[in-house]
């Protein structure tokens, strides 16, 4: 039998070395049941955290990869659609399904932790990871804002999250993995090991985090290609992830400003410091939003940036942030600092009900989110972060928010429109953006994916040809389009024809 990763020894095939799904590893059990079930219109699995909704045929949770394997190969010989989903917990619909079948891999979620590493079910949650990993004084780095999305998802989508201003998008973090073709041929991938074709060179903006469209750099690894690439040529059924030891002790705050001004001196002093692996930004609408649940923010608080920084065996990091406080001209007084691990956790609560509140106006409303996921080079953050105040101040005054990491010079934008006639001109505002970030050298997808709702941007990015080039990987893999139909790309008109 074949260990979970090890290099496998079979012959090369189209897509390189390949597991059979006979040879599967001895603790991977051959398919005794897979639960089908008709999804109600209703039902949860046909939506995600964006209010996007979508048709399937059925909904089916593999067991274990061998069925995900059967089930990807009996698609794959009727020609029958599949959509991947998570947890449901991305922005972009990447998980909505367009017809077909609805494979959920939310009971793919064993963990393994060593030293290290820990090996995961693509279903596992990042909570769950994160809380098998802390009994041995470990943690897992990328820190998504949402901690119940699963691994695959956010491997799907090369996240990242706030802490990623230290430790980068979660690419950076992947040892191994284990990816489910739509031929139903499993491939066990490890960091080192390269694609054995050529896979040609696209460009790559100067941002710091950068999600849109399908890796391709030189000297990639294989697994590259998949990591980011939405679940649009294989299906990811296992992970192999470093984890870090926990920092010995951390400096964490909310720093509160009565100015919008302050904040950003603030950033740009701040942004040099070693070990800090958090800077986040609130504007004054977003502290509104948490006000109702946090009412001991202050009242003169106009602006809050999220801090943290690892101080392991830094005795004066404490009196430095005093002096950076003073001068920055924050509200030190009114500030909050941590003092446990329980105080931290309160800031994360404090962090993502701010995504929570937004999204619970939204629905309220009827209407699905109007947000952006764009990110520029560093010496372009002050540029944009004025565009989106002078346009959004003009357009729709009182009706937005800004938050986001803007130490990565990644601010997300969400608009809050009163119904969807308005919705529609922000959404139509969002692609005006887009195409602003790129003429700056910036990225229409840092984090999110751009999945079925805002595919439109990737022509903002890329040349026809570059698309081309990414169709072309594609078909390799998929020349149905089977898989992720309508995630990423426009489904071509000869896929349509062949379908109907």
């Amino acid at each position: 039998m074949i260990p979970r990763f090890a290099r496998p020894d079979f012959g090369p095939g189209p897509f390189g070395p390949v597991v059979h799904t006979t040879g599967a590893p001895d603790d991977i059990r051959l398919p005794k049941s897979k639960i089908v079930m008709r999804p109600e219109p209703d039902s949860p699995y046909l939506s995600d955290a964006s209010g996007m909704r979508g048709s399937a045929s059925d909904v089916l949770t593999p067991e274990n990869e061998a069925a995900l394997s059967e089930i990807l190969r009996n698609a794959t010989a009727t020609l029958t659609p599949v959509t991947i989903s998570g947890s449901g917990t991305g922005v972009t619909g990447g998980r909505v399904p367009d017809g077909g079948w609805l494979v959920s891999l939310e009971r793919l979620n064993h963990i393994r932790v060593e030293k290290g590493f820990a090996v995961c079910g693509a279903g596992a949650s990042l909570a769950a990871i994160q809380a098998a990993a802390a009994p041995s004084r470990q943690f897992y780095a990328p820190d998504p804002t949402e901690n119940s999305a699963s691994i695959g998802g956010t491997v799907a989508t090369n996240a990242s999250g706030s802490r990623s201003f230290l430790y980068g998008a979660t690419r950076n973090h992947i040892r191994a993995l284990r990816v489910v073709l739509p031929s139903g041929e499993v491939l066990a991938l490890r960091r080192g090991d390269k694609p054995p074709f050529e896979i040609p060179v696209l460009p790559a903006p100067d941002v710091r985090k950068n999600t849109a469209g399908y890796f391709m750099r030189p000297g990639m690894d294989y697994m590259d290609l998949f990591i980011g690439a939405e679940g649009t040529l294989g299906v990811v059924s296992e992970v192999e992830v470093a984890l870090l030891d926990i920092p010995k002790a951390l400096f964490t705050g909310v720093v509160f400003f009565d100015s919008d001004a302050r904040a950003l001196d603030a950033v740009d002093a701040w942004r040099p410091i070693p070990g800090l692996r958090m800077l986040e930004y609130v504007d004054s609408a977003s502290l509104d939003v948490v006000r109702p649940r946090f009412s001991e923010i202050p009242a003169q608080a106009r602006v809050a940036l999220m801090i943290e920084q690892d101080i392991s065996g830094d005795n004066d990091a404490e009196e430095a942030w005093l002096d950076r406080l003073e001068t920055a001209g924050a509200l030190t007084d009114d500030s909050w600092f941590a003092a446990s691990a329980n105080d931290r956790e309160r800031f994360r609560r404090f962090r993502h009900g701010l995504a929570e509140g937004v999204n619970e106006i939204i629905r309220q409303r009827g209407l699905m989110k109007a947000n952006s996921d764009f990110a520029v080079p560093l010496d372009r953050s002050r540029d944009i972060l004025d565009l989106y105040r002078e346009t959004l101040n003009r357009e729709f005054p009182g009706q937005y928010v800004i938050f986001g990491h803007i130490g990565d010079a990644h601010v997300h934008i969400n608009v809050l429109p009163p119904n969807r006639e308005e919705w529609d001109r922000a959404m139509a505002l969002m692609k005006k953006f887009a195409a602003a970030v790129v003429r700056m050298g910036g990225t229409v997808s840092a984090e999110h994916g751009l999945g079925k709702r805002k595919r439109e941007y990737l022509p903002l990015q890329f040349t026809p040809e570059q698309i081309e080039t990414m169709h072309a990987i594609k078909r390799r893999f998929d020349p149905h389009w089977l898989l992720g139909r309508g995630t990423l790309f426009e489904v071509p008109v000869t896929v349509h024809q062949h379908a109907s």
